[in-house]
């Protein structure tokens, strides 16, 4: 399913196509901040194999992640890989890698 914007991602994509057995072990506050005329900030906690997603900002979040919005666009729509994305530095990002990566198999990003 194609996401047009961050909110549709975040409020009608990430949580029908979140992994719940894929999160075993997940426990994590993910911080996304998109820049762009559509953009914004959301909370991401996954804990006891359960999505939670909040429009705002936590500061105590350990894992930060900041993109454009057309980069996090084609991102979440399978146009660009996370990792060209860390590589090439369109995506800047905090915290664990190894709990980036976790999150990816369980259907976030």
């Amino acid at each position: 399913m194609e996401s047009k914007t961050p909110r549709e991602f975040f409020e009608k994509n990430l949580p029908l196509q979140f992994k719940p057995e894929k999160a075993v072990g997940i426990d994590v506050i993910a911080q996304v901040n998109i820049t762009g005329p559509e953009g914004g900030e959301w909370t991401v906690t996954i804990k006891d194999q359960k999505l939670e997603v909040k429009e705002g900002n936590d500061p105590s979040a350990p894992l930060v992640l900041k993109m454009n919005q057309k980069d996090f666009i084609d991102l979440v729509n399978e146009k660009l890989s996370a990792e060209k994305a860390f590589f090439t530095g369109k995506i800047q990002f905090k915290g664990s890698i190894s709990m980036a990566l976790k999150l990816k198999d369980a259907g976030f990003l």
